[in-house]
């Protein structure tokens, strides 16, 4: 099982970032799908979720209404669009596949900053 992620890197302030998610090793299509991310000294927090068919998406209020999540299926991939960012929003980001079991990647920093 992999989840590798990728797409972060450093951006300023009210800039963009698309994150990825690659998965292999598992049913993809049968697990929901969810963003986190952890910045230094806190604890790691729920960015936005979406259904394994992706018909449904859920956000941390933090980042509704800046940030969407979506999937695609036939590619096992799952994306994070950020837009808006705030310095706030710097940490290292990890995608997570939940259904029978969890399986977390390794994540991808991004730093918001002038």
């Amino acid at each position: 099982v992999q989840l590798v992620e990728s797409g972060g890197g450093l951006v300023q302030p009210g800039g963009s970032l698309r994150l990825s998610c690659a998965a292999s090793g598992f049913t993809f299509s049968s697990y929901a799908m969810s963003w986190y991310r952890q910045a230094p000294g806190k604890e790691r927090e729920f960015v936005a979720t979406i259904t394994s068919a992706g018909g449904s998406t859920n956000y941390a209020d933090s980042v509704k209404g800046r940030f969407t999540i979506s999937r695609d299926n036939a590619k096992s991939t799952v994306y994070l669009q950020m837009n808006s960012l705030k310095p706030e929003d710097t940490a290292v980001y990890y995608c997570r596949a939940i259904w029978l079991n969890s399986y977390w990647g390794q994540g991808t920093q991004v730093t918001v900053s002038s």
